[in-house]
């Protein structure tokens, strides 16, 4: 059975939502500790403040290649956003987390300039963050192939 998107377009914003039964400081350490990212993205090296480039493994790309990408905001256990430049796109990605009565709701943007391009970006955001959840869970990571092409659809029909 493959699994169902759920992000959406708002305006040039692809907007998608995981929700944790954890601390959102719990759920920080997944998305900044490089031995917790290296499960389900990738690891990462170098300084990762505001304004510093760190690079990033892209673990279930062809060629597991580093890329670079700026730390835009680092707002411990709230707000994560981080920039990036590659051959075909411009990322500006936003990771906000809330936290209520022990449920961390993860919301991620990626603040696009255009929607070209979404039926391809948004099913990898969807594998990414299952692959964040299966990961926290102890479950084996997703495969891609059930998400794209599958999904591309629901995201071009946003459009």
């Amino acid at each position: 059975m493959s699994p169902t998107p759920t992000g959406r377009l708002l305006g040039n914003d692809l907007v998608l939502t995981r929700t944790f039964r954890a601390p959102a400081a719990d759920v920080w350490a997944s998305l900044t500790d490089p031995e917790r990212t290296a499960r389900w993205y990738g690891p990462w090296k170098g300084d990762a403040a505001p304004g510093r480039t760190i690079e990033v493994q892209l673990i279930h790309e062809d060629g597991q290649p580093w890329t670079e990408m700026t730390v835009d905001a680092c707002e411990p256990a709230r707000r994560l956003a981080l920039s990036a430049v590659d051959a075909h796109y411009r990322w500006h990605l936003d990771i906000v987390l809330a936290e209520e009565a022990g449920v961390t709701e993860l919301r991620f943007t990626q603040h696009m300039t255009d929607t070209d391009g979404v039926g391809d970006i948004g099913p990898g955001w969807e594998f990414y963050l299952d692959a964040l959840v299966a990961a926290r869970e102890d479950r084996p990571a997703p495969r891609f192939d059930d998400y794209y092409p599958a999904m591309k659809d629901h995201f071009e029909a946003q459009r």
